[in-house]
């Protein structure tokens, strides 16, 4: 018996991996997240599977589908929304499943940046603009931000914030990161991204709290700012520039053979 750990993507369930497909459809209990899964995702698991939504259960509930599962000699789909590795909740339902030496297995997914991204049509990685992505949060009550880990410190480098969890305090947000990125930075705010409902609100850091005010976003919001979000200003990347020698390049093959032979 394994519990295997599907990342089921940002919310459309055509964006489920091939893999996490195949383990749906193989595991006669599945295990997902029903106020963050798309409940069109259930459709791949076997005629008569035991489907249970975890959202009203707490931990320890559970952890006893996973025992009851493990004695009755069955595998588990585990359906989380989004990637595994940022906010999952993964790491304490691991730690249970160590404890009774309950085998497991994790599939990743499409995590909601990456969909947010598609559909605002940005790339996160601008050359000389910005190179890097943090995945943030705010100090909230399930558990607070490490003291070294501030949405000032990570704005002190310039790179893209991709904020999770946190629509609720955009006005805080916009007056903490308008000192380091200037009010008119970009700032796209995008609600339930690749969802039938899908939302989005785009701005800068001095009007972004208006835009929204007509229309507010309560939750399942992903907010994402840097000036990688401009679409102008920037130089084309080196790596397909013309003289740009590269090893997979016809041109750049010769040039290394030319050397060779010299």
């Amino acid at each position: 018996m394994t519990v295997h750990f599907i990342g089921a993507g940002p919310g459309a369930a055509d964006l489920i991996t091939v893999r996490g497909q195949r383990l749906l459809a193989q595991c006669p209990v599945c295990l997902y997240a029903g106020s963050t899964v798309a409940t069109e995702l259930l459709a791949h698991c076997p005629p008569g599977a035991r489907l249970v939504n975890t959202a009203p259960l707490d931990l320890d509930a559970i952890e006893a589908e996973y025992v009851r599962a493990h004695n009755n000699g069955e595998a588990v789909a585990r359906l989380h929304s989004g990637d595994l590795s940022v906010y999952s909740a993964l790491a304490e339902q691991l730690r249970r499943l160590k404890h009774h030496g309950i085998d497991y297995t994790l599939t990743p997914g499409v995590p909601a940046f990456s969909a947010a991204a598609a559909l605002i049509e940005r790339e996160l990685t601008v050359p000389e603009v910005a190179q890097s992505v943090v995945l943030t949060r705010l100090s909230g009550r399930a558990s607070k931000m490490p003291e070294r880990e501030q949405l000032e410190t990570f704005a002190e480098s310039g790179a893209t914030l991709a904020i999770h969890l946190a629509i609720h305090r955009l006005e805080e947000i916009a007056t903490r990161l308008t000192p380091f990125y200037g009010a008119d930075c970009p700032v796209a705010v995008v609600y339930r991204a690749s969802w039938p409902e899908e939302r989005l609100v785009q701005g800068v850091l001095s009007d972004i709290v208006e835009r929204l005010a007509a229309d507010p976003i309560e939750r399942s919001a992903l907010i994402l700012v840097g000036p990688a979000l401009a679409d102008s200003d920037f130089r084309d990347s080196a790596l397909y520039e013309s003289g740009y020698c590269r090893r997979f390049r016809h041109g750049a093959d010769e040039a290394i053979l030319s050397e060779k032979e010299e």
